[in-house]
């Protein structure tokens, strides 16, 4: 591991050291005191305020209007993606495969789940027909998902064809890195533009304790791969775990001092099976805080207003650290991502337990108007917001495998 490991750092020492609008900056300058979730530490309170003075006044942020002023002139974005309270639906999440090849205690209970059968899950040229049909109303960035993309065989005919799709601009991936170092340079020649690497600890026991499997050094080699291969940069997210891997937000920041990786802290969040638990949960302010303590000169980036992440620079660092605080502090205001499914499910809330099925009326001869009713009619649907994560975790909803990371 430490071979690895020291490429990535750049250093030779070892791992013994275990609505980003305006109304939520109000909130959060108002309330941090009392909020059991929110720091009190002066210096997150330095840096709540910078952002503060320094973004407040640029309301765009949470501006749905503004968002409906500025679209995409080569490819207008259609009705069917518009919702009810004017967020406009650009980013596709394509989930290729309910399979995976880890088996990470957050993703999955311990004793599996029953996966759709093969026969159920969509064809190349379904997804193909779908996602053109997304793109040439106005999608212009779709991501793969799973289950791990990558063991999908016919993965790089899919990325080719999509990657030509006229309008689409970006063709990103989220994978667990097992296999990517063998495959990242074909993909990249089929049309992937970047990926996300999932990591959720530089320790290769707690690697094997989180996921249930070997492979920590296929997903370090995973990292370097796409660094040399020109992917800037190279993000890799971390689902950060109370008691488990919180005490490496540190290490993983030092990622950033050498590489241009951006490292994408993520709050705990609650599926069926994950067995989450409030106690477990770091929340931003607190991992924003520690960051703070132990790094000079951090410095919140403007983020575009369809940001999932809050995005911070840190000086002397070559690469850049994000929080994604679905749980302390949603980001619905600026949501613009679908979900389809690998099964053929759309969902248009990754909380939300609401799905529609394309698959079956896509079988069923459907035609292409067809199917554009029943996507817009589920994006109409679609709430201001998702709910608190209390009743988020007792909400039915499926593990995140089936559901697409």
């Amino acid at each position: 591991m430490r071979r690895y490991a020291s490429r990535i750092f750049g250093w030779g020492s070892s791992f013994g050291r275990l609505d980003f609008h305006w109304v939520n900056l109000h909130w959060m300058k108002h309330n941090c005191k009392n909020s059991s979730f929110l720091s009190k530490s002066s210096n997150t309170q330095a840096i709540i305020k910078d952002y503060s003075n320094s973004f407040q006044s640029k309301t765009y942020a949470s501006s749905c209007a503004k968002m409906l002023e500025d679209p995409s002139k080569d490819n207008p974005v259609s009705d069917m993606l518009v919702d009810s309270f004017g967020r406009m639906h650009t980013y596709l999440r394509i989930s290729l495969t309910e399979r995976c090849n880890l088996r990470c205690q957050y993703c999955m209970p311990a004793d599996g789940v029953e996966l759709t059968p093969n026969p159920q899950i969509l064809s190349a040229d379904e997804i193909i027909r779908l996602a053109n049909l997304f793109v040439s109303s106005g999608v212009n960035k779709i991501r793969l998902t799973g289950g791990e993309p990558t063991i999908r065989k016919d993965i790089e005919e899919i990325c080719l064809q999509l990657s030509n799709l006229e309008g689409l601009k970006t063709l990103t991936m989220t994978t667990n890195g097992i296999t990517l170092a063998r495959k990242l340079s074909k993909l990249k020649e089929c049309g992937l533009n970047s990926v996300n690497i999932s990591l959720d600890t530089l320790v290769r026991a707690k690697f094997e304790f989180m996921t249930r499997r070997k492979g920590h050094e296929r997903v370090m080699e995973s990292i370097n791969t796409a660094i040399d291969l020109g992917c800037n940069p190279v993000k890799v997210n971390c689902v950060v775990i109370r008691g488990f891997n919180d005490d490496e937000i540190c290490n993983f920041v030092e990622l950033t001092r050498e590489k241009p990786i951006n490292v994408r802290f993520i709050e705990f969040m609650p599926f069926d099976g994950n067995v989450w638990n409030v106690k477990k949960l770091v929340p931003y302010s607190e991992m924003v805080d520690r960051v703070a303590q132990q790094f000079k000169g951090i410095q919140r980036l403007q983020d575009h207003p369809t940001d999932t992440a809050k995005n911070f620079r840190l000086d002397g660092h070559q690469g850049t650290v994000s929080f994604i605080t679905s749980m302390t502090e949603n980001f619905c205001a600026g949501c613009n991502r679908l979900r389809l499914l690998a099964d053929g499910n759309f969902k248009v809330c990754l909380f939300g337990p609401s799905e529609v099925s394309l698959r079956d009326p896509l079988r069923n001869g459907i035609n292409d108007e067809g199917l554009k009713e029943i996507i817009g009619a589920a994006v109409k649907r679609k709430k201001a917001a998702h709910a608190g994560m209390f009743d988020i975790a007792k909400t039915a909803n499926r593990p995140m495998i089936h559901i697409g990371g």
